[in-house]
């Protein structure tokens, strides 16, 4: 399983991100933040709300969130 250990926001709509691998990244999400749970997400002061939930999935306060696998 990819474990996401660390997750900031970054620049536009792109995470930050660092799995217990060491594989360190950005991914740019602006394409993927499409529907009813990531129309929230659309505002970049809300997007920078991304936290890491139980199982290292990036999230936020709405309860929306990512597969770390994807």
């Amino acid at each position: 399983m990819w474990r996401i250990v660390k997750v900031r926001a970054f620049h536009e709509f792109r995470l930050e991100v660092w799995f217990e691998d060491g594989v360190h990244g950005v991914v740019d999400l602006r394409e993927e933040l499409w529907g009813p749970m990531f129309e929230p997400l659309k505002d970049l002061a809300f997007f920078a709300q991304v936290g890491l939930d139980d199982f290292g999935a990036p999230c936020w306060p709405n309860g929306a969130d990512i597969a770390p696998d994807a």
